[in-house]
């Protein structure tokens, strides 16, 4: 039986601290959705937006965004999805907006069986526009080549390992993002932001298909590691 099913069967259990009674009890609420400021890395990767997270990584918002990425508590996905939506809104302001989903890599999508921030991307863009502001997604970003697992790496280590790695692709019936119409704010989005190498290789693959995104914003910002890395941003 998967997890997602029984987070429907069982009394619920908070992701983030364990506490019974409900997916995310409120004090691990008030730390996801609590803060929204901006975040950068330190050192800042070359081309990396300004960057902006809704919370700390906490050990709280780290539990909670495994159990939603890598143990199939896909119920999560609302709550997560109102964070990254509320760090979108503070960078933003009431400007339109063009939320832009780093990919999982096709490895961690069969492992997963959905990928998580595309997810998390249009259920931020749906609360968006429920508070009124004119707001979308587009899935524009494709992997094209196998990168390693970040786990590990150091900043410039990343920084190589993720060199090249996305391009912008277009479906059948999108248009090319230089046809755009020029007024939404181009956000890209993903859930964690660590080193900002993974944003920043999007930003590059977005200015090559010559579009310049404005933000990026994610669910939480690590505190900056001078050695380790962490599998679950980049």
């Amino acid at each position: 039986m998967t997890t997602a099913m029984l987070d429907l069967i069982l009394p619920p259990r908070c992701a983030g601290c364990d506490a019974p009674g409900a997916l995310v009890c409120p004090r691990c609420a008030a730390e996801l959705h609590g803060a929204p400021a901006l975040r950068m890395p330190d050192p800042v990767p070359p081309g990396l937006p300004e960057c902006w997270s809704a919370a700390e990584y906490t050990p709280a918002v780290r539990r909670a965004i495994i159990a939603y990425k890598e143990r199939g508590r896909t119920a999560l996905a609302p709550p997560l999805a109102g964070a990254l939506a509320l760090a979108v809104a503070t960078a933003a302001g009431e400007r339109p907006v063009l939320l832009v989903p780093v990919p999982s890599a096709r490895p961690a999508l069969r492992r997963r069986g959905h990928d998580p921030v595309v997810r998390l991307a249009g259920l931020a863009a749906g609360y968006l526009r429920e508070a009124g502001w004119p707001a979308s997604v587009a899935r524009v970003l494709a992997q094209r080549r196998r990168v390693a697992d970040q786990a590990g790496l150091s900043s410039p280590q990343r920084a190589a390992n993720l060199s090249g790695a996305f391009t912008v692709t277009i479906g059948r019936n999108a248009p090319v993002p230089r046809s755009w119409g020029g007024t939404e704010v181009i956000v890209l989005v993903d859930d964690v932001v660590t080193t900002g190498a993974t944003l920043a290789e999007a930003a590059r693959a977005m200015r090559e298909a010559g579009v310049t995104p404005s933000l990026a914003a994610t669910v939480a910002a690590t505190r900056r590691r001078s050695r380790t890395g962490d599998r679950d941003g980049g």
